[in-house]
């Protein structure tokens, strides 16, 4: 059984990643991630999700990756960008803010349920500055060789504390509180 958190309002880092360490592959590829991991797999998840907070390059990711009919539904959607698009998108809101208070605006959106943070620079940025309560990671079946680390060079040493893991099918699921 695992710890989710439901109802607490947690600031929750969400990955997929491969076994050698990657959360995305060459040019940001993301499609083997949906060969493994779906909404259904833990559902336990998208019900503790109020909101979801993601940098531009995710939203692009994203973007490409509804259009194959894979996207998840996290409750509302915030980007985080220095230059929002041209044409609105009505399925998320664009932040030009500083970041902490993108994470303060998301997290009142997403109400007592968790705040799930997706993309690797705006992560990083959130666990840098103390902002991020756990880290939840899928870990997938697959070597890629090469893409987008789950963290940058620049991330200073963080300490965790593991509770919590889970088996679906191929995937595990770990679960880490950030030590503060």
């Amino acid at each position: 059984m695992s710890d989710v958190g439901i109802g607490t309002g947690k600031v929750v880092v969400n990955r997929a990643m491969s076994l050698d360490g990657f959360i995305a592959g060459p040019d940001h590829a993301m499609d083997w991630v949906a060969e493994y991991l779906s909404a259904d797999t833990f559902p336990e998840v998208m019900a503790a999700t109020g909101a979801m907070l993601v940098g531009r390059g995710t939203y692009e990711v994203a973007k490409r990756m509804a259009q194959q009919d894979t996207a998840y539904d996290g409750g509302p959607q915030f980007v985080l960008t220095h230059n929002p698009p041209d044409e609105p998108d009505p399925t998320v809101t664009f932040l030009t803010c500083e970041l902490e208070e993108a994470v303060a605006t998301a997290r009142s959106a997403a109400g007592d349920k968790n705040l799930e943070i997706l993309g690797a620079d705006v992560a990083a940025q959130c666990l840098q500055r103390g902002l991020v309560d756990e880290i939840l990671v899928y870990v997938v079946p697959v070597l890629l060789g090469r893409g987008v680390r789950f963290s940058p060079p620049s991330l200073d040493r963080i300490d965790l504390e593991p509770f919590s893991n889970t088996q679906s099918g191929a995937i595990t699921m770990l679960r880490f509180r950030v030590r503060k």
